[in-house]
């Protein structure tokens, strides 16, 4: 571990919501294109949330769904609960499973009967068919990070079990030749087959950098944690920040320079561990 990396004090940004004076711009850094999709976080206001059925005093930001053009395997929101609010019954399809992640406050996650507190850094893998529940039952608002993919069942392999943790009690791997300076924090086993999407937090000390395009068939959902980069999709260089989200198609060309002063993190959703079906 550099002398520079802790995992102590991580933070995660969470500064949604509002509305803008009429004064400002219309011009931003969102964009749309055929091989990705920048959503940055000063378009995260009041006015473009979803209300979920069976959640109360809950509102959310969906930042990515199956749509024809773009990422296919998976949904991707930022949810908001109230102290008292949550879900008896949040997912509403059997063969989805599920990922949280806490990036504020303190979500209680109780998966077929066990309660679970997951504090910032605090994530959770809900298998497909289980029965859970979430509620806050602290006094803050609870936000967290919920990734949904339907489940692709593999012969001869029993499907995974829950998997409760944080992050911050994870070690972090270091890439070959990189000193420590881009590692990765593996939340899932990307060895287990069982398991069909992977999520890690990717962390760039400044000057890092992803010194080639990545161009490969996982599709990627990455939200930006802390820090800022200058991001390379497909032809173009795009400057993205914390609080900044961007969807990745299949075989979209992609690499970084960490800008400073602090690390840039990001939590990374990819889709993994199966044959492609024809």
């Amino acid at each position: 571990m550099s002398k520079t990396q802790t995992r102590a004090d991580a933070s995660y940004y969470t500064n949604y919501g509002g509305h803008p004076p009429q004064t400002d711009l219309l011009t931003d850094r969102a964009i749309v294109t055929e091989a990705y999709t920048v959503i940055p976080r000063g378009v995260l206001r009041d006015i473009v949330t979803s209300v979920f059925p069976e959640w109360t005093g809950t509102r959310a930001w969906v930042l990515n769904r199956p749509v024809a053009g773009g990422s296919t395997t998976f949904a991707q929101s930022i949810v908001e609960v109230a102290p008292g609010g949550g879900s008896e019954n949040p997912e509403p399809q059997a063969e989805v499973q599920s990922f949280l992640f806490v990036v504020s406050g303190s979500l209680t996650v109780t998966i077929d009967g066990t309660a679970h507190t997951l504090e910032e850094g605090g994530f959770a893998y809900v298998p497909a068919g289980t029965q859970w529940q979430a509620h806050n039952n602290g006094v803050e608002v609870a936000t967290f990070h919920w990734i949904r993919k339907r489940y692709e069942v593999l012969a001869g392999v029993a499907a995974p079990a829950p998997v409760v943790g944080n992050e911050r009690d994870i070690e972090p791997g270091a890439m070959p030749e990189t000193e420590g300076k881009w590692r990765t924090t593996r939340m899932l086993d990307p060895q287990d087959v069982a398991f069909d999407f992977g999520v890690n937090i990717v962390t760039f000390e400044p000057g890092a950098s992803i010194p080639f395009a990545e161009t490969h068939v996982m599709e990627h959902g990455l939200y930006v944690l802390e820090g800022k980069a200058v991001y390379r999709l497909n032809a173009d260089w795009v400057e993205v920040e914390a609080g900044d989200y961007m969807s990745l198609r299949a075989f979209c060309p992609q690499a970084c320079y960490a800008g400073g002063p602090s690390n840039f993190r990001y939590l990374l959703y990819k889709d993994q561990n199966r044959q492609i079906a024809l």
